[in-house]
């Protein structure tokens, strides 16, 4: 069996920096509210190695510190930690193994977006930070069981009909969001409940307006192209 000591310093360094990395980014969703006590998880990919890292499975959030982190391949087998890897492995090792791009990878159970995802509604693209953001709507993926890599399926075969999109609604079970790493993951994260929120609010005072989808290209080109700092 391959352990992490039979890796090379570069990459253990990496390792050791991704565990910081996503320890830390676990804060971010208890903070912007988008898991509760255990649900969720984020991961993300090396880029010196086929390997990532990802949560524990089941140890609550207060809990969770760089060491215990675990490393597995892109297969899903344990390369390093103490604990049993999230339940989710199978599906993030799914998608990083079919979706060369991705290094970050995030699911969570939010409030609203799980709240679409339990309808099997995409949410429409209403919003110019939609627009900027995904592109197009979000997108409803399958209804699959957890514990294998058939999530991971659905998200990547979602994907495929929405590029550039960087998130997806199982059907039934609630959001996975995917960036060039963890940290942009859970951006999508965010937003992706800030805006399933948000078009819940208008559906309950009328009836949302669509943008135009020339006017949504030239938005997310913007967003992609010029926006922030370059």
């Amino acid at each position: 069996m391959v352990s992490l000591a039979d890796y090379s310093p570069e990459v253990r360094n990496e390792v050791k920096l991704a565990r910081e990395q996503v320890a830390t980014l676990h804060a971010q969703l208890t903070r912007w509210n988008l898991v509760v006590w255990t649900a969720g998880n984020v991961s993300q990919r090396l880029r010196s190695a086929d390997l990532m890292v990802i949560k524990p499975s089941g140890v609550r959030y207060e809990h969770l510190t760089p060491g215990s982190m675990v490393v597995t391949d892109l297969d899903g087998n344990v390369v390093d930690g103490t604990e049993a890897p999230s339940s989710d492995t199978l599906s993030h090792a799914y998608i990083y193994r079919h979706m060369p791009e991705v290094y970050g990878v995030v699911h969570t159970h939010s409030t609203y977006a799980t709240a679409w995802a339990a309808t099997g509604r995409d949410i429409p693209c209403v919003l110019t930070m939609m627009g900027d953001e995904f592109g197009g709507p979000v997108p409803v993926g399958p209804f699959e069981l957890i514990g294998s890599e058939a999530i991971g399926k659905g998200v990547v075969d979602t994907l495929k009909d929405h590029p550039g999109c960087p998130a997806v609604l199982m059907r039934n079970h609630g959001p996975f969001t995917v960036g060039a790493d963890a940290e942009a993951a859970v951006k999508a994260a965010a937003m992706t409940e800030e805006v399933a929120h948000t078009v819940w609010a208008a559906e309950q005072i009328g009836t949302p307006k669509p943008i135009d989808p020339a006017d949504i290209a030239k938005l997310n080109d913007r967003y992609l192209h010029v926006y922030g700092q370059h």
